[in-house]
């Protein structure tokens, strides 16, 4: 087995602290920085150690069988659920989305978004300045952007397109739902990597749809999986924006798009605007 580096695993006072013995062994996915130890996976803490301790305490309260899975936060011996720098959590199994298991990813975030109904609107949303964040406020017309050269013309057609929406529904939601929703037989899907906003739940939805379009082969029924709602297309619109802007943030002033990424937001605007109407028709 390669041997990890230093700074890739909890050092031996963090393990000690939360009670867990065992050899570090990296995990594929997301960031690439978690680590399975034991029956646990370690990672360092992301964001404020606040903001880290609401979403401990929120997983602890939602009810099991509910249509979905969590991993538990694992605490400290004291209590605490960041030590030098360190989370960790109960190891959840299943493979991920979103290929072969589109409609599974949007149940499971329907499910989970039930439970999370009754949530407070947490203030430190108002302070996360993170490429997403950004890129949600643009979206919903909270905030303007110049986005770099590569993506101006496909983000000025798609502002050109946005209308304004009713928001009375916006609850809590998971903002980036295609790849962490884990499947596993005889379990229900497994819901990771809770990346909090403040949105209707049908935007979550939106931002699953937008994903396939960009850069997965989506099923063509699922682009009107929420074609009842008369807000719709203007959703699918808005999870584009975001996508696209997230993008230009992370790549900076000065930065260039991914290749081909500039198209791909060119033909997923197309589907949204002719194909979507004429399924719809």
């Amino acid at each position: 087995m390669t041997e990890l580096p230093s700074n890739a695993v909890p050092p031996h006072a963090v393990l000690d602290a939360f009670g867990v013995t065992g050899t570090p062994v990296p995990l594929v996915g997301g960031q690439g920085r978690s680590v399975l130890v034991g029956e646990f996976v370690f990672k360092p803490a992301e964001g404020p150690e606040d903001e880290v301790e609401w979403a401990a305490s929120l997983f602890e309260k939602l009810a099991p069988g509910s249509g979905f899975r969590v991993p538990l936060p694992l605490r400290a011996a004291d209590g605490r659920t960041v030590v030098d720098g360190w989370t960790a959590s109960e190891f959840v199994t299943g493979e991920p989305g979103p290929q072969g298991h589109w409609a599974g990813v949007l149940s499971a975030g329907r499910a989970f978004h039930a439970a999370l109904r009754q949530v407070p609107r947490p203030d430190f949303l108002d302070r996360h300045t993170h490429p997403w964040a950004v890129g949600d406020r643009v979206a919903w017309g909270e905030q303007d952007v110049d986005v770099i050269e590569d993506l101006a013309a496909p983000f000025s057609a798609l502002l050109e397109l946005r209308r304004p929406v009713k928001q009375d529904a916006a609850q809590l939601i998971h903002g980036d739902l295609t790849g962490n929703v884990l499947f596993a037989a005889d379990e229900v899907p497994a819901v990771i990597d809770f990346s909090p906003y403040w949105r209707p739940p049908l935007f979550a939805e939106a931002v699953v749809v937008a994903d396939g379009l960009l850069w997965f082969e989506l099923p063509s029924d699922l682009l009107t999986v929420g074609s009842d709602h008369p807000d719709w297309q203007q959703m699918l619109v808005r999870a584009l924006i975001f996508r696209l802007v997230a993008h230009s943030e992370s790549a900076g002033p000065s930065g260039r798009a991914q290749s081909g990424e500039p198209e791909r937001y060119v033909r997923a605007t197309d589907v949204v605007v002719k194909k979507l109407a004429v399924l719809q028709g």
